[in-house]
């Protein structure tokens, strides 16, 4: 008789975990990737950009073992987007140094973008930056690059 409830109640919790995976909800993610140039007198490009088209990362993607120690031969051309959205943004830098004015145009422009994804159902989940500055007098060049990453449900 033990066993039997023991039983029961096992089957019921295998049963109830696999309900709630087969309806755990599913989401879509969609990644927009501004690059805003740090490259004095205003000679880099800064840019919004977002993909219109999707890749299977598996299509790219090899495992090695210690058995298989084989090169990925996926060709580049595959990866390849050409069909994005490219967004012209303003550099930080320009002749006179600086320009905090052309940060606040970025903002509005990538406010502008989130405001349009949140309106076409999209949730802002994360936000990623990173920064590769002028190492001193000699290099004068750098990127930030911040990455929105966004989902909803299907």
């Amino acid at each position: 008789m033990k066993n039997g409830i023991l039983i029961a109640i096992i089957s019921l919790f295998i049963a109830t975990q696999s309900q709630a995976q087969e309806n755990a909800p599913k989401y879509e993610v969609k990644v927009i990737t501004s690059i805003e140039s740090i490259v004095e007198n205003g000679l880099g490009r800064s840019r919004l950009i977002s993909s219109n088209e999707e890749r299977d990362f598996q299509e790219f993607t090899s495992s090695r073992t210690k058995e298989d120690n084989g090169r990925n031969t996926s060709k580049r051309k595959n990866i390849r987007v050409k069909d994005f959205e490219e967004t012209k943004l303003l550099n930080f830098y320009n002749l006179g140094g600086i320009r905090f004015q052309n940060i606040a145009a970025n903002d509005a422009v990538i406010s502008s973008k989130i405001t349009d994804m949140v309106a076409k159902g999209w949730d802002l989940a994360f936000v990623v930056s990173a920064v590769e500055s002028d190492a001193g007098e000699q290099d004068g060049r750098g990127i930030f690059i911040t990455r929105y990453i966004f989902k909803r449900l299907l």
